[in-house]
């Protein structure tokens, strides 16, 4: 029965990131016909096939005044105007799915998000995570990263379930103490090291803070040395 609810929670936590893939798409793809649009205000005068006429000042001479340029500048301009509050909306909205918004301090610290994107506290997580539990959420940049739980908390680490094979979403099968990739034999240990093939690195690692202010749990990105490997992180681009 805990075998299936996990899989369940897995597979909603998947589709929370697919909608959230969606929208973006749909944010780009409106912030381009906004564009389009704003591009097809800038129209150029057409030519009079006929022969336009044109202004003469005193003495004869061309002064250089289109009739209706400046009817075509005013409404350039109307058009620009109006356009420019969506465009500007849109362009904030799609950058800020592309790029999550990172809490203060910590180093750019992320707050995780349960299946609907709220925030946990340390409380409310330990309220239905016992000690050694491993569990998703979202993480960094909306990944699913699991938390180890502790006897009074989580570990100052996490882990990316994307198995570094071919990126399926790596399963924590209790009975086994491993992490265990059902789609072509990965394994991974408790801290998710690989100890068994075809993937060729362990999983990913983040720190993971507890805020001192509010309990909410966050993670950020980590940098340094892997400490099961003793190698540079490789998720450093």
């Amino acid at each position: 029965q805990a075998g299936v609810q996990d899989l369940c929670r897995k597979e909603s936590l998947r589709e929370a990131m697919a909608r959230r893939e969606s929208r973006r798409v749909v944010l780009a793809a409106a912030l381009l016909l906004a564009v389009c649009y704003a591009a097809s205000a800038f129209v150029a005068p057409r030519s009079n096939a006929r022969g336009a006429s044109v202004q003469m000042n005193g003495g004869g001479e061309y002064t250089g005044f289109v009739p209706d340029m400046q009817r075509r500048q005013f409404m350039n301009f109307i058009v620009i105007a109006t356009t420019a509050v969506p465009v500007l909306v849109l362009a904030g909205g799609y950058i800020y799915y592309i790029i999550p918004p990172a809490a203060g301090g910590g180093g750019g610290a992320t707050p995780v998000g349960d299946i609907d994107g709220n925030s946990i506290t340390v409380s409310s997580w330990l309220k239905t995570h016992k000690d050694n539990d491993r569990d998703l959420v979202q993480g960094l940049k909306g990944e699913p990263y699991y938390l180890i739980t502790t006897p009074d908390g989580v570990k100052n680490f996490g882990l990316l379930s994307v198995c570094t094979h071919l990126g399926c979403v790596v399963p924590w099968v209790r009975s086994a103490n491993k992490f265990c990739c059902p789609c072509h034999g990965s394994q991974y240990d408790e801290n998710g090291k690989v100890v068994r093939g075809p993937a060729p690195l362990s999983l990913a690692l983040s720190h993971t803070s507890v805020s001192p202010e509010d309990g909410k749990i966050s993670m950020s990105t980590w940098p340094e040395t892997d400490f099961r490997t003793n190698t540079p992180p490789w998720w450093i681009k």
